[in-house]
């Protein structure tokens, strides 16, 4: 069974006569001649995982969207919040104490207890993508790079899936929507934005994860560097380099089940 991946046969549509059995006729050609651009099929196994890992970003999403408006009630009732973190330790079980009334305190005490709910559902999620990883070595491999935890993690092997299907962190990179535009024409080049194909939750990992690296990491040293050369401005194209390196180390942890190179830099 060939699928056939639908940026690559995109032209079809700008034929004048566009028929399925024109259609048929041309991928039959392509494959024939080992042209056809193809989409991989994940495994059964992998994409229960993706289910898993999508479901938990989606409730995540959930119980963001219900904090924001709980914050959204406090500034109607013109209550200021005393602590940064009104969902943390410091918040502690102030907003179940706040002295609301009529639709507030109802609107409060529903979205409250549906962070409550949404919370369970989640270290639910988190139990069961566990398990379902346990004595996988990529999964165990990527969490030794800086800024991936287990979340992250669990997010990059589902997504990926089988690693050995790219020939190398380049085509990952590629495949992940990572690396810029490159359109040249004789002598002249543009190179633009990245092309934000593929994976967006994979992007978002692996830009999550180069926030959370310390300043003594490879990923996080390239960012500052290219902040330095090129200003404040960079910040975003010093993100997107920081996480093409990042990528690039959880391809060889996926490949090899270790980052070699982390490896040595590592104090004995």
């Amino acid at each position: 069974m060939h699928l056939a991946h639908p940026l690559g046969v995109k032209l079809f549509s700008h034929r004048r006569v566009k028929t399925d059995e024109r259609d048929a006729a041309d991928l039959a050609d392509l494959l024939r001649m080992g042209r056809l651009p193809e989409a991989w099929i994940a495994p059964p196994q992998v994409r229960r995982l993706r289910e898993l890992v999508r479901y938990r970003h989606k409730l995540v999403g959930m119980r963001t969207s219900a904090k924001d408006q709980i914050h959204a009630v406090l500034g109607k009732a013109g209550l200021h919040v005393p602590v940064s973190d009104l969902f943390g330790r410091a918040g502690g079980a102030w907003p179940a104490t706040v002295p609301l009334h009529g639709a507030y305190a109802t609107r409060t005490a529903s979205l409250l207890r549906l962070v409550a709910f949404l919370d369970a559902e989640i270290a639910d999620l988190d139990q069961r993508t566990a398990q379902a990883l346990a004595g996988h070595p990529g999964y165990a491999a990527v969490q030794t790079i800086p800024g991936i935890g287990p979340v992250f993690a669990a997010v990059m092997v589902a997504e990926i899936g089988d690693v050995a299907r790219f020939p190398g962190p380049a085509q990952l990179c590629s495949w992940a929507g990572l690396t810029p535009r490159h359109r040249a024409s004789d002598t002249k080049v543009h190179r633009g934005p990245i092309t934000k194909q593929g994976s967006s939750l994979l992007r978002w990992a692996c830009v999550e994860a180069v926030q959370r690296c310390s300043a003594d990491t490879p990923m996080r040293r390239l960012r500052d560097r290219i902040i330095q050369r090129r200003g404040t401005p960079a910040r975003n194209v010093a993100k997107a380099a920081a996480a093409r390196k990042l990528l690039t180390l959880v391809y060889y942890a996926l490949r090899d089940g270790e980052v070699r190179c982390l490896a040595k830099t590592s104090p004995a």
